[in-house]
């Protein structure tokens, strides 16, 4: 799935990534490529732009470690990010049904749209 597709998206599913638990750079990039059966296979150049950003609004919090000889930034949701995943959350929920109702026709009043099959 083309990374135009989750413009506006990428924000809400690191969230949610983070939601499980503690995790590196890496593997919010794997937890994403996992959870989403292959589809969504970003690049390094587009999530830790984003966890810096998300750092940054302090929806997340960053620290350094060591693990296996390796420095590494461990990322986990704040309270503003537990928070701004609900939102995101029912965002997304809203975002679905109307992309759904709009690709399957419905008129939203309930009827069937011209001519009905």
């Amino acid at each position: 799935m083309s990374a135009e597709v989750l413009k506006g998206h990428l924000d809400g599913m690191i969230l949610a990534v983070l939601a499980d638990g503690p995790r590196h750079g890496y593997g919010v990039i794997d937890a994403l490529r996992t959870r989403t059966g292959g589809r969504f296979d970003l690049p390094k150049g587009t999530i830790y732009p984003a966890l810096h950003r998300l750092e940054q609004a302090g929806l997340i919090d960053g620290a350094w470690s060591r693990e296996g000889g390796r420095e590494r930034r461990t990322y986990t949701l704040s309270a503003a990010g537990h928070r701004r995943l609900g939102v995101e959350r029912a965002s997304w929920r809203d975002f679905v049904a109307a992309v759904g109702g709009l690709m399957e026709g419905n008129t939203g009043l309930g009827e069937q749209p011209w001519p009905a099959v």
